[in-house]
């Protein structure tokens, strides 16, 4: 009997050897739900083992969604714009980039060529009259006044040709140059165009401060408009340090370059302060707002240069003729010579006694 308990004893542990693996592999299996690792992409499960974000809605919840104005999702990760799954306003905004965007900036900017050629070969130049004043000189711009405008005129330059990359670059430019080429072009005018920026908006700040007292519409202007600024006839008509075509283009440059300028920062810092959609009305502003100031900057180059014989000089040299000066600012002559006039007299000279 001894032996015979002694032979079953040992055929038990022998069969629970054999049956430990299977149930610690049965209890392996039964935990791995609760020890699963999260998912890197941040989609977390709760302990049942499964995924609370995979809920599966309807087609007719899906096009109520659609209806009410974009679809969410519920994301755990810290960025809460990696919820918004559709977004109708999104396609708005595809549309206007792709298609009425570069529509809206060719025919604004070469609608603008076509006319200036139209007007330099029915006008030709509009050049100095004859007068004993030609060859005098009057200081109209200062050095600072100069060198704001050149560096505020050479940033706009940089910010125009980078920006139209943005609309028209891979239509015009990539075809030309290739894949690799456009690219790192792209790649570099995005910074140009990042950090040129704050050099345009410190000239536009300058540019207010110095000039504003003189480009408020005043009377004098009505009849400027009215004779269409002595660019149809021979007539000049009366002006005082800016006219109404000048002071156009200095409230087209100063509101459209606040816009610009505004629109920009929110770009430069994405959802600082607006949502994708306030970041999408931004776009809208500066890209319509940019090709519009760049048809209105072609034509005041064109007056400040081939235009008008002696424009130039006023932020060349910063001195203009007296007789350019007389026959397109005769107001603003009378004034300087008014200050002279006012200014320090040399002390009469007596006869010596005889």
């Amino acid at each position: 009997m001894k032996t015979l308990r002694t032979f079953f004893a040992a055929g038990g542990l022998a069969l629970a050897m054999l049956a430990t693996p299977v149930h610690a592999q049965q209890g392996e299996d039964n935990l791995a739900p609760q020890t699963e690792v999260a998912p890197t992409d941040g989609v977390q499960t709760d302990p049942s083992g499964q995924n609370p974000t995979a809920e599966v809605p309807t087609e007719q919840e899906l096009m109520q969604a659609l209806q009410g104005g974009q679809i969410n999702g519920r994301v755990s990760i810290p960025d809460s714009k990696a919820a918004v799954l559709e977004q109708p306003q999104g396609r708005e905004y595809r549309s206007f980039h792709e298609a009425w965007l570069p529509w809206i900036g060719a025919i604004a900017i070469i609608g603008v060529v076509l006319a200036l050629a139209a007007f330099y070969f029915s006008r030709g130049r509009i050049m100095i009259e004859d007068s004993p004043e030609v060859g005098r000189k009057l200081l109209r711009f200062g050095f600072f006044e100069r060198l704001n405008h050149w560096m505020t005129a050479t940033a706009f330059i940089l910010l125009a040709v980078t920006g139209l990359n943005y609309i028209f670059g891979k239509r015009l430019l990539f075809p030309l140059i290739g894949a690799d080429a456009f690219a790192t072009w792209s790649y570099w005018a995005k910074y140009v165009h990042n950090f040129i920026a704050w050099a345009f908006m410190l000239g536009l700040v300058f540019m207010i401060v110095v000039w504003i007292k003189d480009n408020i519409p005043s009377r004098t202007d009505i009849r400027w408009i009215r004779e269409l600024g002595g660019f149809v006839g021979d007539r000049h008509p009366p002006a005082h340090r800016f006219n109404a075509g000048q002071k156009m283009i200095f409230w087209s440059v100063t509101l459209g370059g606040l816009a610009l300028s505004i629109s920009g920062l929110v770009m430069l810092f994405p959802f600082s302060v607006v949502d994708i959609n306030g970041m999408q009305i931004a776009q809208y502003v500066h890209a319509t707002v940019g090709v519009v100031l760049i048809a209105i900057i072609i034509a005041h180059i064109y007056i400040g240069s081939l235009g008008m014989e002696g424009a130039y000089d006023a932020m060349g040299s910063g001195e203009v003729d007296l007789a350019w000066a007389r026959a397109h600012h005769s107001l603003w002559v009378e004034e300087e010579e008014a200050k002279t006039a006012k200014g320090p007299q040399p002390a009469p000279q007596t006869a010596p006694a005889e």
